[in-house]
């Protein structure tokens, strides 16, 4: 039986640029970074060096290549905050782009953009 979401594969274009903005602006820590020594290499990140799920942000490009069969879209990720406001703040600020706060059933929520135009949602979860 499944009991926990593990990890979540990121396929980006460009990995340096893609942690820096996750680490830098949104705030997630670097758990790991691996290079198998033939091109691969990964970087595992997470909101906290505790977080029982991770993303892994993968090359796309060499993805494609070794493993053309996966599916290499962007994943449709909702994250919670418990406040929403203080999150949004700090996200403008860090000049992320930011869609308006709207009321869903789900709570307050709000999309915002990582630096290859990849669309995710932070809503607030007390």
């Amino acid at each position: 039986m499944i009991n926990i979401v593990g990890q979540i594969m990121l396929y980006v274009n460009n990995q340096e640029e893609s942690l820096k903005f996750w680490t830098e602006k949104a705030g997630f820590s670097l758990i790991s970074e691996q290079d198998n020594g033939q091109g691969m290499k990964w970087f595992e990140i997470a909101p906290t060096k505790d977080a029982q799920t991770s993303i892994v942000l993968h090359n796309k490009e060499l993805v494609a290549q070794f493993s053309p069969e996966v599916n290499l879209g962007t994943p449709s990720l909702l994250f919670f905050t418990k406040d929403l406001d203080q999150m949004y703040k700090d996200f403008s600020d860090k000049n992320i782009t930011v869609g308006e706060v709207v009321n869903v059933p789900e709570g307050r929520v709000f999309n915002f953009a990582d630096d290859e135009g990849n669309y995710f949602a932070i809503v607030e979860k007390k």
